[in-house]
């Protein structure tokens, strides 16, 4: 069997391994990764053998670290990352290019049906009806996109929003809310097969379906980072952040919002953020939270997103497509029955 797992922001590792008797045999590591001493990477080969196949990423991850030499180095990877490509190989976990891709960058459409699509073309991936897809989203008039769980009441400020023609929305993930407008914010939807994340953490999943984005970031100047469980920072600030979803037949809606040129009074006006919240990311004002990518770059939203489909395509092999008639009148439904009902929005008031 064999795994492999590109640690985001570090290095490859790579496993091949045998099961006998429901145990771990003959395993070797490799990849590009830094250790010393080199006695280390005999050691680690050890701690796995004879292993449970059903070991847990922690049981594993706590046999190399036990196993490993006082002085031993590791540069670019973990010995979580040795977990994980295991477990990748013991579930035969795919990579990018197992799959073909399809990358859309549709025209403007109204909030709801952005969301609407995100649960249409989710499911048609999770059924195998459509190819895994990129979707990059645009705006053509201002909105704010609430998470699956947040109080309505709690994050929006109705007569704020209302004031300045901001649409409010609630989106099928969790994670928290997102101030939208014209050329203001970089938005993506994936949606993958579960395959794709497989043997990994929720966490892990997180930096794994952006270290594309962060290559084509860094690839502009940008220092770009993933912070935490769902955040894209750098040195200069927040970037943005994503938010999942997963189906029962193991489809994940990854997507994230990055902003451009945030608006940041108007944002901390329309949006209740708490002064708990504010403090806890170690800041004073909203404004400041997120730093957007045209400071950070000197580009031009466009420049940005050309950048980055072109290393999605570099990397994933994806060709260009669109929505079609089916997918857009399914969603324009959606919006009718469940996104623009007050039943909705106001799930959690």
């Amino acid at each position: 069997m064999h795994g492999e797992y590109k640690v985001p922001g570090g290095k490859l590792v790579v496993v091949d391994l045998e099961i006998a008797d429901e145990r771990i045999a003959r395993f070797r590591l490799a990849g590009d990764f830094f250790l010393e001493p080199d006695e280390a990477l005999e050691a680690i080969d050890r701690s796995i053998v004879g292993l449970p196949s059903t070991a847990s990423a922690a049981d594993l991850a706590g046999a190399v670290r036990a196993a490993l030499p006082a002085d031993a180095v590791l540069l670019g990877f973990t010995p979580e990352a040795v977990a994980t490509a295991v477990r990748r190989a013991i579930g035969r976990a795919a990579d990018w290019r197992d799959f073909e891709w399809e990358l859309l960058h549709p025209v403007a459409v109204k909030p709801a049906v952005h969301l609407a699509l995100d649960q249409v073309l989710l499911e048609e991936v999770g059924s195998g009806a459509r190819r895994p897809t990129l979707r990059i989203w645009e705006w053509d008039e201002p909105a704010v996109v609430i998470g699956s769980f947040q109080s309505l009441k709690n994050e929006v400020d109705a007569a704020n929003a209302a004031r300045f023609g901001v649409d409010v929305v609630r989106r099928i993930t969790g994670g928290g809310a997102m101030f939208m407008e014209a050329g203001s914010v970089v938005t993506y939807s994936l949606y993958a097969p579960g395959d794709l994340v497989r043997g990994m953490s929720f966490a892990e999943s997180y930096a794994y379906l952006d270290d594309w984005v962060l290559q084509a970031l860094r690839s502009l100047g940008i220092d770009a980072t993933y912070q935490g469980l769902n955040d894209i920072s750098s040195p200069a600030g927040k970037i943005g952040g994503a938010a999942q979803k997963r189906l029962g037949g193991g489809a994940v809606l990854h997507h994230v919002t990055m902003s451009y040129d945030m608006d940041g009074e108007k944002m901390v006006q329309v949006l209740r953020i708490g002064r708990e919240k504010m403090s806890d990311k170690g800041t004073v004002s909203a404004a400041k939270r997120v730093d957007p990518l045209r400071k950070q770059s000197g580009l031009s939203r466009a420049a940005i997103i050309e950048r980055m489909e072109d290393t999605f395509v570099r990397l994933t092999g994806a060709t260009r497509g669109d929505l079609t008639e089916a997918e857009l009148a399914e969603a324009e439904e959606l919006v009718r029955t469940k996104f623009s009902t007050k039943e909705w929005l106001e799930r959690v008031p």
